[in-house]
């Protein structure tokens, strides 16, 4: 019999019903340290009481109106966006997924109004996620998300990642736009290099084609700036965002420039949850705190102490490990045993990691962790890789 929650996730045999900044405990009172954090999504950490207050205050005043009106804290988040970033304008969703499906539709919409129908392509890269819906799976174009759903949304081009060579030969009269991910997560912590982006950038500009970054996962300050691209120096047309802009709480949006969003006039796009007074009220709390100078100094303090002992961790156990790779927080541990390996032994030692491709273990903290809880989590990722050196 199927059981009352549709079976589609391989769960972990873990239950939560509290957090507290980087823990999470167990009905039982056990304790897990959180290197996961949602998936990228706990950026302050569990019970957050700023997140708390301005969740409360909302709820207790109103929840839901939908788009058919204004939302006062839709504008502040929205203002607070364009005043922090390249965007003139944002667009609110649920999800990441959804994020992607907008970029999708503004970035050929743009090509129609100006013209050019035929401009449909969008060129994207292999070992990318971005979200599952028709449009996510078919802009990462893997085998494993698109078997057995039938005919994919037509008009994507895949590319290896890193080829240059590809790239360039991929542009044509169809194309109108490349999306990439400044560091793919789910591809196995893959950065970009900032030469690279610079260079995605030059190209768009030559071809008259737009940029799209999906920051779903790397962005809201999760590699030291607020978001990735701007450690290359540049900016991009269209940007997806989610998951730490809500601080947990499902808040997605598309970020745009004026020229690259001019197609999407009153009723080409809508979302009846998108921008509720709800999530827009923790975003703000959540983009107050992250968007601070001070804040993104202490997440590079942090990322570099966590880095330095991540390599340690490495050397100690060559039989493991085999690198570190990632940006700020967002760091992942290239394995030589089964990676999956590496994520049970780490539950055995009461600390959780999330695994991705390419062999890879993620691990996403909380921005805010303290430098005792990167003690103790090494601490426990040295007994579970010592665990396995034991058994192997």
């Amino acid at each position: 019999m199927i059981p009352s929650v549709l079976p589609t996730y391989n769960r972990a045999p873990l239950t939560f019903v509290k957090g507290e900044g980087s823990w999470l405990i167990e009905a039982d009172g056990t304790r897990y340290l959180d290197f996961g954090a949602g998936i990228a999504v706990n950026a302050l950490g569990h019970a957050h009481p700023t997140l708390i207050k301005a969740l409360t205050e909302q709820a207790g005043a109103l929840w839901h109106t939908s788009n058919l009106y204004h939302i006062p804290q839709q504008q502040a988040l929205a203002d607070k966006l364009v005043d922090t970033t390249f965007a003139d304008t944002v667009f609110f969703t649920n999800s990441g997924t959804e994020a992607c499906e907008l970029a999708v539709k503004m970035a050929r919409k743009y090509f129609h109004e100006k013209g050019q129908p035929e401009k449909v392509e969008i060129i994207a890269f292999d070992g990318s996620f971005h979200g599952r819906s028709a449009a996510g799976i078919a802009a990462a174009g893997s085998e494993k998300m698109t078997k057995g759903f039938g005919p994919l949304l037509p008009g994507f081009t895949h590319l290896p990642f890193g080829d240059h060579d590809a790239l360039t030969g991929a542009v044509s009269d169809t194309t109108a736009a490349i999306l990439i991910e400044p560091i793919q997560g789910e591809g196995g912590i893959r950065p970009v290099p900032d030469q690279c982006l610079k260079g995605l950038r030059d190209l768009c500009d030559e071809y008259g084609i737009l940029l799209i970054l999906d920051e779903v996962q790397c962005g809201m300050g999760r590699t030291g700036k607020l978001f990735a691209h701007e450690w290359a120096g540049i900016t991009p047309d269209i940007m997806m965002v989610a998951k730490g802009i809500g601080g947990g709480f499902p808040l997605g949006a598309v970020l745009a420039t004026e020229n690259a969003a001019s197609g999407m006039t009153a009723g080409t796009h809508g979302s009846t949850y998108g921008g509720n007074p709800l999530g827009c009220a923790v975003g703000c709390a959540v983009l107050d705190q992250v968007a601070d100078h001070a804040f993104l100094d202490q997440v590079n303090q942090t990322a570099g102490f966590l880095r330095q002992k991540l390599e340690s961790l490495v050397a100690s156990h060559p039989d493991v490990f085999e690198n570190v790779r990632g940006s700020g927080l967002m760091l992942g541990l290239k394995c030589k045993v089964t990676n999956t390996d590496v994520v049970n032994a780490g539950y055995d030692q009461h600390i959780l990691t999330v695994p991705a491709a390419d062999n890879v273990v993620r691990l996403l903290p909380a921005l805010n962790i303290t430098s005792d809880d990167i003690g103790k989590a090494i601490t426990r990722l040295d007994k579970a890789a010592s665990s396995l050196k034991v058994t192997a």
